[in-house]
């Protein structure tokens, strides 16, 4: 019939319905969202990691440990190393195990404890050195939020821990979700990593060693501390690479007193 508009091809369908109108588009498929407590600063680094079937895994023992028992840090905390370093921030990396075990010590952040908790035998340890490599008085409690802040990020391998059962969360997805962690710094500027012990060396292997620092040394345990920790002067060393660098330094003063948050 004269005037009919001719009809539109099949394969348009997914289009408007008049030739002058926009398309329609149809969404994509939906981005998982984050896990509570995980900043978004990190999630172009990150976030694809959350969609993967090893995130979903771990999430679930996670969750089927907390129903069944303590486990720490609280939800809230686990990611608090990456809520006070944002990736366009970091200039050091510490990488330590797994939380304290000790109920009230892991918040989050390697090697720290909030204020009013007993310091750790560990973090006894770098306090001796920090004194005796750069002349920090340390003070009476062991919370490094100073040191995040000013882009140290202290990054525990495996992010939750069953109370009083150390490496109890070891093996059940952490390692690569702090390894994608790792290659996303390893792709960024050049930092420093400090590697204390055995088991952080082994992540050396993901390190560019040709355009980042990497210092390594004993681990600050009792156990080991005497074996090469004391006299290695971590801080003055990293405050060198990081000169070399042509980053700032840092401030590794913590204030004598402090307030969680």
């Amino acid at each position: 019939m004269a005037g009919r508009p001719p009809k539109r091809p099949a394969d348009s369908a997914v289009g408007s319905l008049f030739d002058d109108s926009p398309d329609i588009i149809l969404p994509g498929p939906t981005a998982v969202p984050p896990p509570p407590g995980f900043p978004v600063t990190w999630m172009p680094r990150l976030g694809a990691e959350f969609g993967k079937p090893y995130f979903a895994e771990l999430q679930a023992f996670v969750d089927a440990e907390r129903a069944d028992h303590p486990v720490f840090p609280l939800s809230d905390d686990v990611y608090t190393a990456f809520a006070l370093t944002p990736p366009d921030g970091v200039r050091v990396v510490i990488l330590g195990q797994d939380p304290y075990p000790t109920p009230g010590q892991g918040h989050g952040l390697a090697f720290s404890v909030r204020p009013g908790v007993v310091i750790p035998a560990s973090l006894r340890n770098i306090y001796k050195e920090l004194a005796d490599d750069v002349g920090v008085v340390p003070p009476k409690h062991g919370y490094l939020k100073t040191w995040a802040e000013q882009g140290v990020l202290m990054l525990n391998a495996v992010l939750t821990v069953r109370a009083g059962v150390p490496n109890s969360h070891a093996g059940k997805g952490w390692e690569q979700f702090t390894d994608a962690a790792l290659d996303a710094v390893n792709a960024g500027p050049p930092v420093v990593f400090l590697l204390w012990g055995n088991y952080a060396q082994k992540k050396a292997k993901r390190i560019d060693a040709a355009r980042h620092v990497v210092l390594k040394s004993a681990h600050p345990s009792p156990l080991s501390a005497a074996n090469g920790f004391f006299g290695s002067k971590p801080f003055s060393k990293i405050n060198a690479a990081l000169e070399h660098l042509g980053r700032p330094p840092i401030d590794w003063t913590l204030p004598a007193q402090v307030t969680a948050g």
